[in-house]
């Protein structure tokens, strides 16, 4: 790799067999390379180990996206077919069996701590447990399943925030008309929209925490009536 370029991560380039660096500049993929996509972790992660490689990402909003690798054929070539060989043997299918059950194992304890830190968040009066429950069990239910994307998979808060957020967020969707609002495309315009919302979300909450009785006039009570008569 040229002396010049200071990192391996770039964006999508602009022509065929291109790619560009943070300030613009449009680079030519070296001869003899070729695009590795994403959606095989194993392989990817293992022709990155095997030497020099383009690293190319896109950011979209506040994600970013892989749109794959360049490196040496010949180094993918290979490294597909010791895979190939690897994956085929009785071993590995024994250890994807172990790891697959311990990855399920791990998801049920994580779905069952986060309904449970939803329902310590929800806090609701003894005459609504039955509706904590059910409200904890679809929040947890809808946020929690692997590569959701959802505030729940984030590492980066403590769970009772993530469950907090979770069920605001739920409470958003479900709950007001926030999904078919014209919001104006000003700068800090749908994060007041989304303040105030969460503001009429926690009030409606508070109802449920006092005891108040629950009819289909409360757009909670006839949102998880919807979804538990589906």
């Amino acid at each position: 790799m040229s002396d010049e370029i200071k990192s391996n991560v770039f964006l999508p380039g602009t022509v065929n067999r291109s790619v560009r660096t943070a300030d613009g500049k449009v680079l030519t993929v070296p001869a003899g390379w070729e695009l590795l996509p994403p959606g095989d972790p194993g392989l990817t992660r293992r022709v990155k180990l095997a030497g020099d490689h383009w690293i190319v990402q896109e950011k979209r909003g506040r994600k970013v996206f892989s749109r794959g690798i360049w490196a040496p054929s010949e180094t993918i070539v290979r490294i597909q077919q010791e895979l190939e060989i690897e994956r085929s043997t009785e071993s590995y299918a024994k250890r994807r069996a172990s790891d697959t059950k311990r990855r399920e194992k791990a998801q049920t304890a994580y779905v069952e701590d986060f309904c449970g830190a939803v329902r310590e968040f929800l806090a609701f009066h003894p005459t609504h447990a039955e509706l904590a429950d059910r409200l904890s069990r679809v929040v947890a239910d809808h946020a929690t399943p692997v590569g959701s994307g959802t505030v729940a998979r984030t590492q980066r808060i403590s769970i009772e925030e993530r469950a907090e957020a979770a069920v605001i967020a739920w409470l958003r969707h479900q709950t007001t008309g926030y999904d078919t609002m014209e919001i104006p495309r000003e700068k800090g315009s749908r994060r007041e929209v989304r303040r105030m919302l969460a503001q009429r979300s926690r009030e409606l909450l508070s109802r449920y925490r006092r005891g108040e009785p629950a009819n289909d006039s409360c757009p909670l009570y006839r949102a998880l009536s919807q979804h538990f008569h589906k």
